[in-house]
């Protein structure tokens, strides 16, 4: 299994899954050109793309799916709760879509996809975790806190992509967001910050996860070094060593994350 993010952040989200029969994204939030310029970059056309599997309705999630959906056939995996809202944002041109639920256990090709409910702001949203014979990668971001159930998929993980959303310094001090805003992000239903991500990052390392990838930064309250050294800092405090116990890395917005090649579990 091969898996990459093609960008993570509130302007756009995807991430590219790649086994030996299928290729999926998990999200559509690029524009078409966005979409085919980072694919070409690994050498895969964009009619290769077998499915794509929705987290959420927002627009950095969704928004590159109506234009995709007109010019190509990927099947569009959605849970039962987002796909009115989806279908609304893209102006009634969802298509092609397979409807699951909550906890469904899918299979597709060669893999395998189980769905886990998180809690955000929005009609439903959830995290991935995909395993064929030989790995197994989670996606856990847009989030507000973690529960049991969250953990227990994505524990035994080899690559978790967790989101790092915030700096929560610089988002209450941040005078371009207004109060409702600063709310939204901190509460239950918002997103994980610096903090918390580090909190769940030592949970995770010691149940048999040892590749951490940051996601979803925010571009203002947030940074890839921040993020970094902060959470390997915290993890150090609880002698946890970034490079030997645990190895992370951060997805960025702006260009495609490190393409990583698992060969077994």
């Amino acid at each position: 299994m091969k898996v990459v993010s093609l960008a993570s952040g509130s302007k756009g989200n995807s991430y590219l899954i790649i086994t030996d029969k299928t290729k999926i994204l998990i999200d559509e939030g690029l524009s078409e050109k966005e979409l085919i310029a980072k694919l070409s970059l690994l050498q895969i056309n964009i009619d290769d793309i077998d499915a794509i599997f929705i987290t959420h309705e927002h627009d950095d999630h969704i928004k590159g799916l109506a234009t995709l959906l007109k010019k190509y056939s990927p099947k569009v995996y959605i849970h039962n709760d987002s796909v009115e809202a989806a279908n609304k944002k893209l102006k009634n041109n969802l298509r092609n879509e397979i409807v699951f639920y909550s906890n469904d256990i899918i299979t597709f090709n060669d893999i395998c996809v189980e769905n886990f409910t998180q809690s955000h702001d929005s009609k439903h949203c959830c995290g991935f975790s995909i395993s064929d014979k030989d790995a197994k990668v989670s996606i856990s971001t847009d989030l507000g806190t973690v529960n049991r159930d969250i953990l227990n998929h994505l524990y035994n993980s080899n690559i978790v992509y967790l989101e790092a959303n915030h700096d929560e310094h610089l988002l209450l001090d941040n005078p371009n967001y207004p109060a409702f805003l600063k709310q939204r992000i901190l509460s239950n239903n918002g997103h994980l910050s610096n903090k918390t991500s580090s909190e769940i990052i030592k949970n995770l390392s010691m149940n048999n996860v040892r590749q951490i990838i940051l996601s979803h930064l925010s571009e203002e309250n947030n940074s890839p070094s921040l993020a970094y050294n902060y959470i390997k800092d915290k993890l150090k405090e609880n002698n946890i060593l970034e490079g030997k116990d645990i190895f992370i890395d951060v997805a960025r917005q702006d260009k495609i994350g490190t393409l990583f090649n698992i060969t077994k579990k």
